[in-house]
C-alpha cells in the first residue's frame, strides 16, 4: 500500500511510535524515526523492521532543543530522497502537578516539545512535503476529557489540534491531507508504570470494548489515513478511544 513511500515518525523507539512505525514499514514504507535516550531500543525496532522485510532507521534527536526539528527534516529528507508522509508522535510527560504549583519552566519543556516541534516539522513539511502527503498529528482523549494536574500537556495537545485544522486548509490544494489521530488509555509502558492496576481497570471498564487499547489499535488508524484509503479525509480529528469521550 506504501511502495516507494518515505516517512518521519518522531518518537519511533517504544509504545505507540512503535507499533506506528512497524506498521508503516510493513505497509511498504521507508522509515526514518526518532529517539532521545535508549538506543537500545531503537535498535531494537530497527531489528524488528528488517527481519520483517522493511526499512527502517533511528536518529537520536531532542525535539525540544533549538533548531532540532529543522534538522531532523533536513537529515531526513536527504537520507530518504524526500518526504511523503509525517507522523508527529513524540511528546514528553511529566509529573501532574497543579496549575498553581506548575513552574513555567515545565509549561515551556512540554510546549517546546510537544507543540513547537510539531510546528516546525510541519512548517518543513509545508514547504518541501510532496503533493499528495500525508501528515499524521498524535493528540489526546484528555483534550476533551481534561484531567486534574495536567493543564501544559492538555494545553500543548489542544493546540496541535489547531495546527492541523489550519494546515489542512492550507495544503489541500496540493493533495496532502492533514489529520489528527487522539488515542484514549493505551497499554503501554508508560501507562503501567504511572498508574496502579485498579486504574487501568478502571478505564478499561468505562470503554464500551471493555478493553484498554493496544499500541497497534491506534498504528492501524494512522496506516489508514496515510494510506490510499484515506484520501478523501482531512482536517480531522479521529478518537482511538474505544468508544471513550
Amino acid at each position: 500500500m506504501l511502495k516507494d513511500a518515505t516517512a518521519v515518525v518522531t518518537g519511533g523507539s517504544r509504545g505507540i511510535g512503535r507499533a506506528i512505525v512497524e506498521r508503516l514499514c510493513r505497509d511498504g514504507a521507508s522509515v526514518l524515526f526518532t529517539y532521545v535516550k535508549d538506543e537500545g531500543a531503537a535498535e531494537a525496532v530497527v531489528r524488528a523492521v528488517e527481519a520483517d522485510g522493511g526499512a527502517a532507521r533511528a536518529v537520536r534527536v531532542d525535539l525540544g532543543e533549538e533548531g532540532a526539528p529543522e534538522r531532523l527534516m533536513e537529515a531526513a529528507e536527504e537520507r530518504l530522497g524526500g518526504l511523503s508522509i509525517l507522523v508527529n508522535n513524540a511528546a514528553t510527560s511529566f509529573t501532574p502537578t497543579p496549575l498553581a504549583s506548575t513552574d513555567v519552566e515545565v509549561f515551556d519543556t512540554v510546549m517546546a516539545v510537544n507543540t513547537r516541534s510539531v510546528f516546525l516539522t510541519m512548517r518543513y513539511a509545508a514547504r518541501r512535503m510532496r503533493d499528495g502527503g500525508r501528515i499524521v498529528n498524535l493528540s489526546t482523549l484528555n483534550t476533551v476529557r481534561p484531567a486534574p494536574g495536567i493543564a501544559p500537556y492538555a494545553a500543548s495537545k489542544g493546540a496541535v489540534e489547531q495546527l492541523t485544522a489550519v494546515a489542512a486548509r492550507e495544503l489541500g490544494p496540493r493533495g496532502i491531507t492533514v489529520n489528527t489521530v487522539s488515542p484514549g488509555a493505551t497499554d503501554t509502558e508508560l501507562l503501567r508504570t504511572t498508574n496502579p492496576p485498579q486504574a487501568l481497570d478502571s478505564v478499561a471498564g468505562m470503554t464500551p470494548l471493555g478493553r484498554l487499547g493496544q499500541p497497534a489499535d491506534v498504528a492501524d488508524v494512522v496506516a489508514f489515513l496515510v494510506g490510499p484509503d484515506g484520501r478523501w479525509i482531512t482536517g480531522q480529528n479521529l478518537r482511538a478511544t474505544g468508544g471513550l469521550g
